[in-house]
Order: structure tokens, then C-alpha cells, then sequence
């Protein structure tokens, strides 16, 4: 009480600012005797001072709040009444009685503001007087306010007096449905498809999609009967709902009559300007429109933008398959127009095998369009064949290899032919283009040749290291490790040899490629831990950490003192992933590293590997001025204490 004595005085001096303090402090200590003072400075032309008003009574709330800020709705004041309005919205709700009194007003502003503040309140109790307003008071913008607000509340209780007032007249009528949709009360479809008969366009264009957001089964067959008597804008609505409300794989269920009477509604709305309505007849015509729909369809699909409307176009080329090959799709990819050929090999992409006779059928229409079309739709094409064509294609990628120029369609045929098909006859096709001038045909080439593997291609390729060419002799090593490390260790045995480190580093990897086999590597492996290349011993020390026996802990704690920080570290970390307690003392000696990273490291590996000897070297960096340092030690010894229980 002292204290709100304090505030009541500080409100009442003529320093502002003393006044403005005043006001926050009063809401901070929740001081209720100054609530009738803090309403009053809501009216004053001092902006801080009106914010600290607002702040506190929004804080102190109760009845006391909402009575004292009710009468500055009557303010002549527009700023002052729309602050009070802003006000009860937050805290009317703890008077109702007051709020529901003034929706009996004489002043019809003060209804309309009532009726808005009550949609605020979260309250049950606010339905019924918000109802009555909506449906007996004689001024419009009270009864489309209440309507907003019972929306706004979202209680299924409001739904019968709305559906009542959904024949009030148009400017209720919107907030009304706007109501309904919210609530998405069952009761309500009825009371909506009624007022069809009288609604203005417009409000029975609201109604339908308020019909569509709903989502219930009940209002399709009450709409379906209103398609033919319907002008063909509110029609393509109805359309819209219908399969907003079913989804277009149940259009299916529909009997003949009914389907194929929708069918050419759906084909109208195709034709729409509303992209929405467009959509969802799309989408229907997916599952019952044929192949006049899918000309429509592709008429749509072949305008848009590839980049600007990528996630509709996505959506439409899918609906596209999902009617399957028909002849406009095959005039498609035929025609002169390179953007439906583009949409309509994207379309056959996705036609599932069981959309046609066999799944032959789009190959033969991409594969018989291949050589007609320009280059970019070539591509799409070949990469489409080649993912899912099968033997009946061979012919159609050897020619290609025979007579195509272009390392994209390369790429496609040389996977087809060599990774999927494994031809052994094409090995020689795909041989030269190891020496393609682009080095992604070479890897494809490369790939294939491996795939399709058998003794001549491993002589070719082991005849390929005598190359003068380093690239040659690189792709040899990586070839003979995939075909068979141990089968070519004279090779390979060369290659740790060669004065390129790339293909000595490559060939290292081709022999430990198998872990199980490292009795059999192991000594020309670890030989190159002295390489002058730090790649080279590198993948050495990757290579060890992999394939991990305790006999390589010595190799690695000998790397520890290697030259480069790099291979340290990858040492470091592979002896702290394997618990190498042998590693330990080493790992001390080097915590005095001077590159930081190398010192985080090996802190982080005496944590993993633990021990008294671990953690008392992580206890003495503990020590350290470096915060960095002894925060990496603290979380080690923390790992240790973990695994310890």
C-alpha cells in the first residue's frame, strides 16, 4: 500500500517523464489503486506516457481494468478509443458482465465495439449475446461484427444462430460464411447449399468454396445437383469444391453418368483464369478425364515457367502421368514446340508401367522421337530411355554410341549399355571414349567398363598403365582395384611406384579395399607411410584407421611424428576412436603441439581413451589460462567420468 501510495503521487506531478516512471513502476508492483489514474493517461497527448498507461493495465488486468478503460470507448478521440479497444481485447475477458451490458447500448458504435471486443475474450459465455446481436439488432455493421466475432471465437455453440443468419442480407452474409467456415459445423451445409437458391453471386461463390474448405461428403451431392442449373463461373466453383471435398482418385466412385457429366465440367474449368480452379480440375481430370483432358492438361503445363512456377508444373506433369500415354503426349515430344516436348517427355517419365500395355510403350515413343528432335529434348529423352528401357533398347544406345556427338547422351548410353546391360560386344564401343575431351564422359566410360569387366577388359586395362598419359594410368589403377586388387597386384604394385602421388594414392585405396585380405596389403601399404607426398600417407593413415588391428597402432603412433598436421591429426583421431591405450604417453609429450587444432584433437582422444594417466593430463591443462583448452579438457574429463558410471 506504501508503495502505490508512492506511484499515485509520482502520476500526479507535472514532470513527465516523473509521470511516465510512474506508471511503469505502478504496473510492475500490480498497484490496482492506480488503475483509474492510468486510464485517465491513456488520453494524454504524451506518447511515452500513454505507452506506460497501456503497458500497466494490461499487466494489473481485472475488473477494475476493464471497468475504468469501458467509458474511453465514448472518447471523441479516435487513437484514444482504438487504445482502449486494443486494451479490453487483451483483458475483457475478466469482466464479461460489463462487456455483455454494453451489447444492449444505445449508441450503435459502442454495440459494434462491444460485439468486436467479445470475439476477443476465448469465452463460451461470449456466444449467446454475440448471437443475439447477430440476429435481433436492428443496425447492419453490429450483426456483421457479431458474425466476425463468433468466428473469431470458433465455438461449434454459435453455429445454429449463424446458419439463421446466413439469409441476412449480402454484407452479413460475408461474415457469416466466413463464420461457418472457421466453425466447419456439420449442421451448417445444409443451412449454406439453402442459401444458394437466393445468394448473390458473389455470396454463393463464398459459399461454395466455404463448402469446399470444409470438407465435408455430405455437401457433394447437394452441389453436384446444382452443376447444370449454374452459370459456368459458379459452376467451375462447384467444381473446385467437389474435388477439394473428394480428391481426385474418388471422382472414380461416382456412377458412369454422374462421372462423365463431371468429366465436362471439369474440361470447362480447365479453361478457367482462376490458377486454383485450373488445379483442382487438373487434378480431377487425372483420374477420369482421357486423353482429351491430357491435350487440355498440356496446354497448361507447356506455358508455365520452369523456374518461376517449378512446384505447379512438378504437380501438373504428375497428374499428366497419372492419365498415362496417350496420343497427346506422343504428338508432344513430336512437335514443333520445345517447351510442350519438354513437358511432355517429363510427363512419360513418370507413367508407371502399369499405365500402358507394357512399359515398352513410352520407350518406343521417346526412342521413335529421339532422332527428330532438337538436342535439349534429346537429352530428357535418353536420360528417361536409359532408366527405364530394358533390352529392347540396345539397339537404339548403340547407335547412339555409333553416331551421337554429345557427352550428355554418351553419359546415358554408356551407363545403359555397360552398367545395366553389361554388354560385353559394346566394350570396345566404349573403350575410346576413355579419352573423351570431357572428363564426366570418361568417368561414365570408366564406370561401365568395370560393370561390364571379363578378361579383355581387364588386359585392356592393364595394358591402358603403359600409358605415357598420367590419366591413363590413373584410370588403370582405379579399374584393376574394383576388378580384382589381389588378382592385379603386379599392377597395382607398379603404381605405388608411379611419380604421380594421385595414382599412388589410388592404388593404395584399390588394395585396401578389402579389410578382411590385409595380410596381403599390408606391407606395400604400410611401406608408403614414408611417401613424400602428406596425400599419400594421408590415406595411409585413413586407410589404417578403417581397417583396424592392434598391430597397426605402432605404424600410427610412428605417424604422430610426421611432418604434416594433417596426417597428426588423422592419426590422432583414429587412435582416440580405438581406445589405443599404448598411444597415451605419446599423446601427453604432444599436448605442448603448437598448433591449437592438434592440441583440441588430442584432448578430445585422452577423453575417449581415458585412464589415470589420460586424465590427469587433462586435469593439469585444467590449469591453463587458455579458456578454449580448458573448456575442450573439461568436456574430456566429463567423458571419462561418463564411461567410468
Amino acid at each position: 500500500m506504501a508503495e502505490c501510495t508512492e506511484y499515485l503521487a509520482l502520476l500526479k506531478s507535472d514532470d513527465k517523464e516523473v509521470v511516465r516512471e510512474g506508471a511503469f513502476r505502478a504496473g510492475e508492483d500490480n498497484c490496482v489503486e492506480a488503475v483509474g489514474v492510468l486510464a485517465e493517461l491513456l488520453q494524454t497527448n504524451h506518447l511515452g506516457i500513454q505507452e506506460a498507461a497501456d503497458s500497466s493495465l494490461r499487466k494489473i488486468g481485472g475488473k477494475e481494468t476493464v471497468r475504468a478503460v469501458l467509458p474511453l470507448l465514448r472518447s471523441d478521440e479516435a487513437p484514444v478509443r482504438n487504445l482502449s479497444m486494443d486494451i479490453l481485447r487483451e483483458v475483457g475477458c475478466q469482466d464479461l458482465p460489463s462487456l455483455i451490458e454494453l451489447v444492449h447500448d444505445e449508441d450503435t458504435d459502442i454495440r459494434i465495439f462491444a460485439t468486436d471486443i467479445l470475439g476477443s475474450t476465448d469465452n463460451l459465455l461470449a456466444v449467446e449475446p454475440l448471437c443475439m446481436a447477430l440476429l435481433k439488432d436492428p443496425e447492419v455493421n453490429v450483426r456483421y461484427q457479431a458474425a466476425v466475432s463468433l468466428g473469431e471465437l470458433g465455438k461449434a455453440e454459435a453455429a445454429p444462430c449463424l446458419n439463421k443468419a446466413i439469409e441476412d442480407e449480402e454484407w452479413v452474409q460475408y461474415s457469416v460464411v466466413e463464420a461457418l467456415t472457421k466453425i466447419g459445423h456439420a449442421s451448417s451445409v445444409d443451412a449454406m447449399v439453402k442459401a444458394l437458391d437466393k445468394a448473390s453471386d458473389l455470396v454463393a461463390s463464398m459459399i461454395i468454396d466455404s463448402l469446399g474448405e470444409m470438407g465435408n461428403v455430405k455437401a457433394v451431392t447437394m452441389l453436384l445437383r446444382r452443376m447444370d442449373d449454374s452459370h459456368t463461373a459458379l459452376r467451375n466453383k462447384i467444381v473446385k469444391a467437389v474435388v477439394k471435398i473428394l480428391g481426385g482418385k474418388s471422382l472414380t466412385l461416382l456412377n458412369t453418368a454422374e462421372r462423365e457429366r463431371f468429366r465436362e465440367y471439369l474440361l470447362v474449368a480447365l479453361k478457367d483464369e482462376d490458377e486454383d480452379i485450373q488445379d483442382a480440375a487438373i487434378q480431377g481430370l487425372a483420374y477420369v478425364g482421357g486423353e482429351q483432358a491430357s491435350g487440355g492438361i498440356l496446354d497448361i503445363a507447356s506455358k508455365l515457367d520452369q523456374d518461376r512456377d517449378q512446384e505447379r508444373l512438378n504437380s501438373i506433369i504428375g497428374f499428366l502421368a497419372e492419365i498415362g500415354l496417350t496420343d497427346a503426349l506422343r504428338e508432344g515430344v513430336h512437335g514443333e514446340n520445345p517447351d510442350r516436348a519438354r513437358v511432355s517427355v517429363q510427363a512419360l517419365s513418370q507413367v508407371s508401367p502399369g499405365a500402358t500395355c507394357s512399359e515398352r510403350d513410352v520407350c518406343g515413343v521417346l526412342m521413335a522421337a529421339f532422332w527428330e528432335v532438337g538436342l535439349p529434348i534429346q537429352r530428357q529423352i535418353v536420360s528417361v530411355t536409359a532408366e527405364r528401357g530394358g533390352e529392347h533398347a540396345q539397339n537404339f544406345f548403340i547407335k547412339i554410341l555409333d553416331e551421337h556427338t554429345d557427352g550428355t547422351v554418351l553419359k546415358s548410353a554408356v551407363y545403359f549399355l555397360g552398367e545395366k546391360l553389361r554388354l560385353a560386344e559394346v566394350a570396345d564401343r566404349i573403350f575410346p571414349l576413355l579419352q573423351h575431351q570431357y572428363d564426366d564422359v570418361k568417368e561414365a566410360a570408366l564406370e561401365a567398363c568395370i560393370a561390364i569387366n571379363g578378361p579383355v577388359v581387364r588386359e585392356r586395362f592393364k595394358a591402358m598403365f603403359s600409358s605415357d598419359n598420367p590419366v591413363d594410368r590413373l584410370m588403370s589403377t582405379y579399374a584393376l582395384g574394383k576388378l580384382g586388387a589381389m588378382e592385379n597386384l603386379d599392377v597395382l604394385g607398379k603404381a605405388l611406384e608411379d611419380e604421380i602421388p594421385d595414382i599412388r594414392k589410388v592404388a593404395i585405396e584399390a588394395l585396401a579395399t578389402s579389410c578382411e585380405s590385409y595380410d596381403e596389403w599390408k606391407p606395400m601399404v604400410l611401406g608408403m607411410l614414408d611417401d613424400e607426398s602428406k596425400d599419400v600417407r594421408l590415406t595411409v593413415i585413413e586407410i589404417l584407421g578403417k581397417c583396424f588391428t592392434e598391430d597397426f597402432v605402432q605404424y600410427m603412433i610412428r605417424a604422430l611424428d610426421d611432418g604434416d598436421d594433417w596426417v597428426k591429426i588423422r592419426a590422432i583421431d583414429a587412435l582416440g576412436e580405438h581406445q589405443s591405450k599404448e598411444a597415451v604417453p605419446k599423446l601427453i609429450e604432444m599436448l605442448e603441439n603448437p598448433n591449437r587444432f592438434v592440441q583440441m584433437k588430442i584432448i578430445e582422444a585422452l577423453g575417449g581413451i581415458g585412464g589415470t594417466s589420460a586424465f590427469r593430463a587433462l586435469l593439469e591443462m585444467t590449469n591453463r589460462d587458455e579458456y578454449e583448452l580448458v573448456s575442450a579438457a573439461e568436456s574430456a574429463i566429463s567423458n571419462i567420468q561418463e564411461a567410468q558410471g
